[in-house]
């Protein structure tokens, strides 16, 4: 249903209506519209020389609980000292408040990390304009799926489109990402990958729009999705920047 709390488009006289909510497909008869979204964080580091990773881990993962902050803890499947952490909240203002102060000084080892930037990522949870539990879709959805049990292994990447992808008219828009929605929802079905998708505009340091998570049982199958959609028409003509790429392995949820 529709969300009360969203607020009503604006209209200026002479300018754009600027319309923020996110929506859904209808339901009960009224087209879903929700001005909620989540953000997640991915940071990415090294263990300083002399410390194992996966103590670091451990701590970094005890942190966690301790302070309530829901996450998750890889272990950097390209970098014998490299650890990468996943949060996530519907205020960003999370991530500089409550998750930022985990790498303070009272915090041992944990304040001597070593951070890559080229690897951090920053999004929020969007709709395509279809999903039938709008809600769910947003918040719910991508926590589900980076936390199942049985889902080890995450891949995580951002991307930019070519500017030529927004001048095509909606309806080629919707023919290209139909083909690259079936190919990753194949793989779903055949419990092989699963997929958490994040916005960037303006919020990526490399001006990247999208992130994308794969996550799944096992490594090659999250390959294996990466390699298929090349051959897609979005990856292989519209397509500007993909990576770097983040492979993790969990070694540690708060949850």
């Amino acid at each position: 249903m529709s969300d009360p709390s969203a607020p009503v488009p604006t209209e200026a006289k002479g300018l754009p209506p600027i319309d923020v909510n996110e929506y859904g497909g209808k339901k009960d008869g009224v087209r879903q519209a929700m001005n909620r979204r989540l953000f997640m964080q991915l940071l990415v580091f090294r263990a300083p020389i002399g410390t194992a990773p996966d103590g670091l881990g451990g701590d970094l993962t005890t942190a966690l609980r301790a302070s309530r902050i829901p996450g998750i803890v890889y272990a950097d499947a390209a970098c014998p000292r490299g650890l990468g952490l996943l949060t996530w909240s519907e205020d960003p203002a999370h991530f500089v408040n409550t998750v930022r102060p985990l790498f303070g000084a009272n915090h041992g080892a944990l304040s001597q990390v070593e951070f890559q930037s080229d690897f951090a990522m920053l999004g929020r949870t969007y709709a395509t304009g279809h999903e039938p539990e709008l809600e769910w879709s947003l918040l719910k959805r991508p926590i589900e799926n980076v936390t199942n049990e049985a889902y080890r292994w995450h891949v995580w990447y951002p991307l930019r489109r070519k500017g030529m992808f927004a001048k095509l008219e909606p309806i080629d828009q919707s023919h290209i990402l139909r083909e690259h929605a079936a190919l990753g929802m194949a793989y779903g079905q055949a419990a092989l990958a699963t997929d958490v998708r994040l916005a960037c505009h303006g919020i990526d340091a490399g001006d990247n729009e999208f992130v994308i998570g794969l996550v799944g049982r096992e490594l090659h199958p999250l390959s294996h999705l990466v390699q298929a959609m090349r051959k897609t028409r979005q990856t292989s003509e519209f397509i500007e920047k993909m990576g770097p790429f983040f492979v993790g392995y969990v070694i540690g949820k708060s949850e």
